[in-house]
């Protein structure tokens, strides 16, 4: 039997213009692998908490002291808890609170001429780590929008000149992916 690929959709909520990833993943990556594939996905950098809710079970890194209890991410495998059609969360970052949905799409034979995991396609740059959630994101955007504003300079050097909120690129996620994921 082929393996199989998940095709997944994530999306961060609460933030407009949209900012999304669809990635390919195999079925029998844990949890664990699917949480790098996001962070790398959004451009993260891992440096916070985060969780998945999956037909309202928490999984994560187990904490014995955490209620509700959280079932262990490395002993979960994608295609044990989702298929077509599922819908489930990612958490990242307890403090500024970003939520991703994640859809899956699809479930493909993998293409033997193909590397997973991959990113064919996204919209928008990831908000930069510490921007204070969707709120700060919306900020960050009206700053960077408008020459006039009292926070643009500021907020300029803090996110550096590279920064373009627009700007995705697939073949550089995808590349990450494949050496970290």
């Amino acid at each position: 039997m082929p393996r199989q690929i998940f095709q997944l959709k994530v999306s961060l909520t609460g933030v407009r213009p949209s900012i999304w990833r669809r990635v390919l993943v195999p079925g029998g990556y844990t949890l664990d692998r699917l949480h790098r594939v996001v962070q790398h996905a959004i451009g993260w950098r891992d440096c916070h908490l985060h969780s998945f809710e999956i037909d309202g079970v928490p999984y994560g890194e187990p904490d014995p002291h955490a209620e509700p209890a959280v079932r262990d991410e490395l002993d979960t495998r994608l295609d044990a808890v989702a298929g077509k059609g599922s819908r489930f969360g990612y958490l990242y970052d307890f403090g500024d609170w970003w939520e991703h949905e994640l859809v899956v799409e699809d479930v493909l034979a993998a293409d033997p001429d193909e590397r997973y995991p991959c990113c064919p396609e996204g919209a928008r740059a990831g908000p930069p780590e510490g921007v204070g959630g969707p709120a700060g994101q919306m900020l960050l955007l009206a700053a960077l929008a408008d020459p006039a504003h009292p926070e643009q300079t500021t907020m300029r050097d803090w996110v550096g000149p590279w920064y373009d909120p627009s700007v995705f690129d697939p073949g550089r996620t995808t590349t990450l992916l494949r050496r970290f994921c």
